[in-house]
């Protein structure tokens, strides 16, 4: 077993707590809804980019390469002043959904490069301009951008010309649960002398100032001054803690800041403050050159050692420091000493992530699966969030308006988070969105299997479930409605976190016990008709369809969805494998069994048969929405993924398994016996192998001859199938846009294959042509599942009208290998994410420095949306182990 196995084992049994430390700080806290007391609602404007240097967090921590304990009491993290920039760069800047012409976007270049499950190794980089930062220039420049035009990046403003930047890189190594090594290098890659401060802080989170009464506020915590280079951080809960900071290269201790983290009243409201040093101290110092905005007593809640560098063209420099719960008077250990644990901990890094893939890889898949596994552990954080504590506020405090208690979440008073949670994008996603959290906890089975099935139990408990069964979408409004994706993830994680045999049969039975709750719950609130068609509204596809399918439709009416109504089939089906396979222990759970399978088999004749043809159109061969509107059914016939997703809802059955189950074989051959109206959606068939005859049934939405129609569409390079995976709309409406005029309104899907050109859904995303990991996912798994069933009897031409026919394994692998070339260098080192984008730091081929964004463009490939959504992006590490291990067999 390698070292970081082991302590993956050791943590898991509570035997070393090596997770209490980790880079659970967040990137960015402002402008989030947990800050937000106002009374429109407007978070952005509430808490601005410009206050947060000055101003207390009520609910976390934010800051830049940083980390902190798992209940975020004690951070660090780093800050930076170029000598020219109006404020010190603390956190990470970026424009807020009002500025940004495609909606919320960091404007900096920072990368996760390595981590391990346990941050026994870390490793960011965050890239620094030498001259002044452009705050004003990128507001400004984007505020005169439209839909139809790019965002204005940070490399768009000429910081970068000639590499005028510094690389910031932050390690930590951790040669105990409690004692972590920093090291921070500053590399200068312009061609002149330049100057940099650099000052790494540590400090506790506000939790004494609010008068609050739940779990974890108390009494204020101190720093203090120990001597010329070292400090001692006490903390009621957390204990006392050592920091000491090491040398420069020339051999001189930094100079120790203190201040408090309470906010500058004086310089936000024009009132008094509360303490005459206050969280904006060190701006103030440095920047300011105000000499008395610091603590000369050496105490306070927040410090910082201040190192001031001067690196010719080329040069860097690197310094170390520690913190440590060792009792005191322990020797420091020297740069010698510290930079071996830092060796033996990246070699401990190779050997596992080398044991995670199941055959070989070259030097370029091996970067790609590594920093997919770094994006999704950097992109832990600390999430706090109380709500009937925040719609109520706090005592002493002024209290929010009364609109509170009639806006957002209102109906969510039983949510209590304060726990460490996996985030789509700690800067533009902030905040636990659920959907998105069920596919991140894919790859993290790989890497983590306990923190995966912890994760997906967390949301299924009654903290987090609401008492109707509905999961928490995010922050913004919980209310909203994902697609029912848990119970896969439970499934998956499940099947994969153990052999045969010995899997987590009390993780699997727990999930399912919690997930009825809210599969009645998306029965009771979504089958408006009770027919079996379901409207789940937007479900996470934002601006797909002509309206905003969270809102009210243009002249009333609802949608039978074919997305949503596929949804709950997949769902049925899921559950009913699960059941399947607690059944086999607990003979109880064969009536659940029976459950879903009817309920599958009704869900899927609705959708192919109620009123005729159900949501079908025999002419088109595709699944589309119905708008049911003045007694009347309008078919929305958009070719998109709400017409694809009825292939993800497939599920294939073994003869054996139900012989082994009396009473549900009994019960099934009933229902294909006296139920022939409903049997024609499952298929039978009998395999030959040389070893034994397999029988195997298929429940699917599509028969046989619809399948192959769906695939002819998605297979089609001039409409799904694009050289980097399928699209979300077909490019057949590039050139023709799909048009539908209601009452005297014209309504249009036009084919967008990059970032949003329309302000539905507020503009933030865009499912009208780029290629999304998740979904792309299904489909790959779904094809697998179809081969399971038909073999070699049903092949594909790929790509449509090419003559090249597969069976559908071999095109599942064809598509996965085209989400992996999304990543992968290509013959002049140029890789399709990073289409239009210079090549900054280590992003070239010796050592790629990669972003996993949200989605990507239909036709290039280019990253779009969030540009570290590691989390459904870190899918492509799960590609590459596929592909690995289909090499090896």
């Amino acid at each position: 077993m390698d070292p970081e196995r082991q302590r993956l084992q050791e943590d898991a049994r509570r035997e070393k707590n090596w997770k209490r430390w980790g880079p659970y700080l967040a990137e960015r806290q402002w402008g989030t809804v947990r800050e937000d007391y106002s009374a429109d609602g407007g978070c952005w404007d509430y808490f601005p980019h410009d206050q947060a240097r000055s101003r207390a967090y009520r609910w976390g921590e934010d800051g830049l390469l940083g980390i902190c304990d798992r209940q975020c009491r004690l951070c660090f993290a780093v800050a930076l002043w170029n000598g020219r920039d109006p404020i010190l760069k603390e956190r990470l800047f970026g424009l807020v959904n009002e500025q940004g012409n495609h909606g919320e976007d960091v404007k900096e270049e920072y990368f996760y490069l390595a981590a391990t499950p346990t941050a026994s190794y870390l490793k960011a980089a965050y890239l620094y301009p030498q001259a002044a930062y452009p705050y004003q220039e990128l507001i400004e420049r984007n505020a005169h951008r439209g839909h139809h035009d790019r965002e204005y990046e940070l490399y768009d403003t000429g910081v970068f010309h000639e590499n005028r930047y510094f690389t910031v890189t932050a390690e930590y190594a951790k040669s105990a649960p409690d004692e972590i090594l920093i090291r921070l290098t500053v590399l200068n890659n312009g061609p002149e002398t330049a100057q940099l401060h650099l000052l790494p802080t540590l400090w506790f989170r506000n939790s004494w100032i609010w008068g609050c009464r739940h779990e974890g506020c108390g009494l204020k915590p101190r720093i203090e001054k120990h001597d010329e280079h070292s400090l001692l951080a006490d903390h009621e809960s957390l204990g006392r803690f050592h920091f000491y900071y090491g040398h420069d290269p020339a051999g001189n201790a930094p100079q120790l800041l203190f201040t408090e983290n309470e906010t500058n009243t004086r310089r936000l409201f024009g009132s008094q403050n509360y303490t005459e040093y206050v969280k904006d101290a060190f701006h103030r110092y440095v920047v300011d050159q105000q000499v008395d905005a610091i603590n000369p007593d050496g105490i306070g809640t927040k410090v910082a050692g201040l190192y001031r560098m001067e690196l010719s063209t080329g040069q860097s420099q690197s310094i170390y420091m520690r913190l440590t719960g060792k009792p005191e008077g322990q020797a420091p250990l020297s740069h010698e000493q510290m930079s071996s644990v830092f060796d033996r901990r990246i070699l401990e890094a190779d050997q596992f992530y080398q044991s995670v893939v199941p055959g070989e890889l070259n030097a370029d898949e091996q970067a790609i699966h590594r920093q997919a596994g770094a994006g999704l552990i950097w992109t832990k954080q600390f999430y706090h969030y109380i709500v009937p504590d925040w719609l109520e506020g706090d005592p002493g405090m002024p209290p929010p308006p009364q609109q509170r208690h009639r806006g957002r979440n209102k109906a969510w008073i039983h949510m209590y988070c304060r726990d460490v949670i996996s985030m789509p994008d700690k800067w533009e996603y902030p905040w636990f969105a659920a959907w998105d959290l069920a596919f991140h906890m894919i790859p993290f089975a790989t890497i983590d299997p306990d923190f995966a099935k912890q994760q997906l139990m967390l949301f299924l408990r009654e903290w987090y479930l609401h008492p109707n069964g509905q999961i928490p979408a995010y922050e913004f409004a919980f209310g909203d409605v994902n697609p029912p994706v848990h119970a896969w993830a439970c499934w998956r994680v499940y099947k994969m976190t153990g052999p045969r045999g010995q899997r987590d049969r009390r993780f699997l039975e727990s999930c399912f016990h919690k997930l009825l709750m809210n599969f009645t719950w998306w029965v009771n609130r979504k089958d408006l008709t009770g027919q079996n068609l379901f409207s789940g509204g937007f479900l996470g596809l934002d601006n797909i369809g002509l309206f905003d399918r969270s809102k009210p439709l243009p002249g009333g009416g609802f949608l039978q969805q074919a997305d949503g109504t596929a949804w709950m089939a997949f769902y049925c089906g899921t559950m009913l494998a699960i059941a399947l396979e607690l059944a086999q222990e607990n003979r109880a759970y064969s009536d659940m069994a029976s459950k879903f399978f009817e309920h599958y088999v009704a869900i899927a004749d609705a959708m192919n048969h109620l009123g005729g043809t159900g949501l079908w159109e025999e002419e088109d061969g595709f699944y589309y929405d119905r708008w049911r509107v003045n007694n009347t059914s309008i078919p929305l016939k958009v070719r998109s993924l709400v017409g694809l997703i009825p292939l993800i809802a497939v599920e294939v059955l073994e003869a054996d398994l139900i012989d082994r189950l009396p009473g549900f074989k009994k019960r099934m051959n009933w229902f294909l016996r006296y139920r022939k109206d409903l049997d024609r959606q499952i298929s039978y068939m009998q395999c030959t192998s040389q070893d034994a005859p397999a029988k195997r049934y298929l429940l699917a939405i599509p028969s046989r001859n619809r399948l192959e129609s769906l695939l002819q569409y998605m297979l089609n390079e001039t409409e799904f199938l694009s050289p980097y995976g399928i699209r979300s709309l077909s490019r057949a409406y590039r050139d023709h846009p799909y048009k539908m005029t209601f009452n005297g309104n014209a309504y249009t899907v036009r084919y967008e294959p990059g970032e949003s050109e329309t302000g539905l859904f507020g503009g933030i995303s865009n499912w009208r042509g780029p290629i999304w990991f998740p979904i792309n996912y299904l489909l790959i798994e779904a094809l697998q599942r179809y081969h399971h069933f038909y073999g070699d009897t049903l092949r594909v031409e790929f790509p449509t009208g090419s003559g090249n026919l597969m069976t559908l394994d071999a095109v599942a692998a064809q598509l996965t290998r085209r989400l992996t070339d999304l990543f992968r260098a290509d013959e002049s080192r140029r890789r399709p994410f990073a289409n239009g984008r210079p090549e900054l730091g280590g992003n070239g081929p010796a050592e790629p420095w990669l972003l996993f964004h949200e989605y990507f463009h239909g036709d290039t490939g280019r990253g779009l949306g969030a540009s570290h959504q590691t989390g459904w992006t870190a899918l492509a590490a799960r590609c590459i182990e596929e592909l690995a291990r289909e090499q090896s067999s």
